[in-house]
């Protein structure tokens, strides 16, 4: 049985600990919680899910010094390294912005070989609700990159099985309903006040590499359906 370790226990790595909990043999800590010399840090699988607060980088490379050689890293990170496109993207494109996020990335890649990175699109699901947010009224229109929480633990699992080690995989749902529809099924549905919507973007991340590479078919492929 593999041995998996969490770091972070909020919103999405509970359930996924939670989850992963029936199949392997798993611990999951907040990043305040662990210790030099746990256990914590010889497992098999080593999953960060960690916000970029708080000497974020400083983290990360003290994770990858504790963790041994032939453990396999998987960093939550996030589809904002492509902020600075406004078209369809995919792993391939060249990122030439690199802000937070993509400097994490790069500082695990040139740590080792055993280091998956899941680029996760807009969390949602249970209690996120998209176009339930406070003290926000105006919103950019355009297509959505969002991805459900569900998916992105079943997703886990299922690299976690395929024992693949490495690379770079956009977690993001394959259908991109622009956010004002979403927002006007959400608003009607929960009775949120509708905001209103300024300019639209373009961008739309692409995640074939994902349904290729472990033939994944989404739970929830359509943002519109994410609160059914």
């Amino acid at each position: 049985m593999k041995k998996v370790s969490i770091i972070g226990c909020g919103w999405l790595g509970r359930p996924l600990s939670e989850s992963l909990s029936k199949e392997y043999k798993l611990e999951c800590y907040s990043r305040t919680e662990t210790k030099n010399d746990s256990s914590f840090w010889k497992n098999d699988v080593i999953i960060i899910a960690i916000n970029t607060k708080d000497n974020y980088l400083d983290t990360l490379h003290k994770i990858v010094q504790l963790t041994k050689k032939s453990s396999i890293i998987i960093l939550m990170s996030s589809t904002s390294v492509y902020r600075e496109f406004d078209k369809e993207v995919d792993e391939n494109s060249k990122i030439t912005d690199i802000k937070l996020q993509r400097k994490a990335e790069l500082l695990l890649e040139d740590s080792r070989e055993n280091i998956l990175v899941f680029r996760l699109g807009g969390l949602m699901g249970d209690d996120r609700i998209s176009g339930k947010w406070k003290n926000v009224s105006t919103f950019t229109d355009g297509p959505v990159n969002y991805i459900h929480k569900d998916d992105v633990i079943n997703i886990t699992r299922k690299m976690i099985e395929s024992n693949i080690k490495n690379g770079i995989f956009n977690l993001v749902a394959p259908l991109h309903p622009l956010r004002s529809e979403i927002h006007k099924k959400n608003c009607e549905k929960f009775g949120f006040k509708l905001g209103s919507f300024e300019g639209k973007t373009k961008r739309v991340v692409m995640s074939n590499k994902l349904v290729n590479d472990l033939s994944y078919q989404f739970i929830y492929p359509n943002p519109l359906e994410f609160w059914c």
